[in-house]
């Protein structure tokens, strides 16, 4: 499953060396919601894993980000004792430019003596 979510980068930690073939780095992005004049702020942690670990270096603490992602989750048995995690993984992480409203410039070139039909 693919989502992408748009959020503020809080934290990122150091590149962990889990085993022989398997890295990860995990990050901290905060998002806040607005329902019934209330404000809820949530603070997500994504997983980068192998080659994409180096994903996060171009960016800053405190920088806007927009992060693609892949929900997964996990079973795991243990003494008979069943547990489930889940996992953001992320897969793409872009800059959150400006969101402000830009004017729409279609091309169109309309002389100003010339008689338009509408």
């Amino acid at each position: 499953m693919s989502f992408d979510v748009i959020g503020k980068l809080v934290e990122k930690f150091d590149e962990q060396q889990v085993n022989d073939t398997f890295k990860k780095r995990e990050f901290v992005i905060e998002v806040s919601s607005y329902n019934n004049a209330s404000t809820y702020t949530d603070f997500l942690k994504f997983q980068l894993v192998q080659d994409k670990c180096a994903l996060i270096d171009n960016f800053s603490v405190g920088s806007s980000v927009k992060v693609h992602f892949n929900l997964k989750g996990r079973k795991w048995e243990k003494d008979g004792n069943t547990m489930y995690f889940n996992m953001l993984d992320a897969w793409r992480i872009e800059n959150d430019t400006d969101q402000e409203t830009r004017p729409f410039d279609d091309g169109i070139v309309v002389p100003e003596n010339e008689d338009v039909p509408f």
